[in-house]
């Protein structure tokens, strides 16, 4: 008997180790994250309600966790239903709020005419990048990061990003315009192209990557011609105008490389757009990949619009690619 406890104790005892080496036990939780949070709860960022409703701390493993965390179950005063709830910290909510208002629902009234009603989507999970033994911790592993599978629309079309990003030529058009609109909220916005790790979702997230948390990654970048109001005009959601430059080329950085099916296997059943047939009315089909006027500069060099202030300052851009 005592041989069988003293086996079972030292296979726990390994167990728990390849555990703790599934994380980097070197990395250190920055102090920039709970001032964040604590900036966004004082400011009333987030307003809690039957969709949004605040939990208690998450601590650990490692450095993972929020001090504040929300679960979150529909977005949009309950108009956006969640396929998958989730568990973010503060000051992500209000900007995946802000890009579902200001580019989500106006690029699916232009593309097809009616609203998103449900998103597909992960979030927290404290684990390495790409789900790497010893990697460098995901955003995910601080509620700090969405990734969007798939949006299906009011009559139940479904739109995946593995599908849509190379698909019809509406779905092509409205994948486009969310990627370009994202990179106005958040800080690293990356979607298929962007690396081997993102054929089938957008990754947005709210890291620094750099001490004040102005540099922003938009990858790949892209050409292509928006639908939507320009910033700044009457028939548009978002207001106001860029009033930054962009910034010289910054030094290669460390890219967040993720996969939101190895903690969410239930989202690996979206495996493409699920609805062969055209939603009704389908507007009249757009060049997906329309290029710019020749005076027009490179996309990425002139995102649409400057986002809501972040809490820990305003962004700046890299104009070339950043590997």
């Amino acid at each position: 008997m005592r041989r069988g406890i003293v086996a079972f104790s030292a296979f726990t005892l390994f167990g728990l180790g390849l555990t703790g080496c599934a994380l980097n036990r070197f990395e250190q939780r920055e102090p920039w994250r709970n001032q964040a949070e604590e900036v966004c709860l004082a400011q009333k960022l987030v307003r809690p309600s039957e969709d949004i409703q605040p939990v208690k701390e998450i601590d650990g493993p490692g450095v993972c966790g929020m001090v504040h965390p929300f679960r979150v179950t529909r977005l949009a005063g309950g108009t956006v239903a969640l396929k998958q709830r989730m568990t973010l910290a503060c000051p992500i909510i209000p900007e995946v709020e802000a890009w579902l208002a200001g580019t989500v629902q106006p690029a699916a009234e232009v593309y097809f005419g009616q609203p998103v009603v449900e998103i597909n989507s992960g979030s927290y999970s404290c684990r390495g990048r790409n789900n790497q033994v010893g990697a460098k911790l995901s955003e995910h592993s601080f509620g700090n990061a969405v990734d969007v599978m798939s949006f299906r629309f009011a009559d139940g079309y479904v739109v995946t990003v593995k599908g849509g990003w190379r698909g019809t030529e509406a779905e092509q058009g409205f994948l486009r315009e969310v990627f370009l609109g994202a990179c106005n909220h958040f800080t690293t916005v990356l979607a298929p192209g962007s690396n081997v790790y993102h054929y089938d979702h957008l990754h947005l997230d709210l890291a620094r990557h750099d001490p004040r948390g102005l540099r922003r990654i938009c990858k790949p970048l892209i050409k292509y011609e928006s639908r939507l109001p320009p910033p700044g005009t009457p028939l548009s959601p978002i207001r106001k105008k860029p009033a930054w430059q962009p910034a010289p080329d910054p030094a290669p950085i460390d890219v967040e490389e993720d996969d939101p099916y190895g903690v969410s296997p239930t989202s690996a059943r979206d495996t493409g757009t699920r609805v062969a047939r055209s939603p009704s009315p389908r507007p009249a089909p757009v060049q997906a990949y329309a290029p710019p006027p020749v005076s027009r500069p490179a996309l990425a060099a002139e995102p649409r619009a400057l986002p809501e202030p972040l809490p820990l300052g305003s962004p700046t851009w890299s104009s070339g690619p950043i590997y």
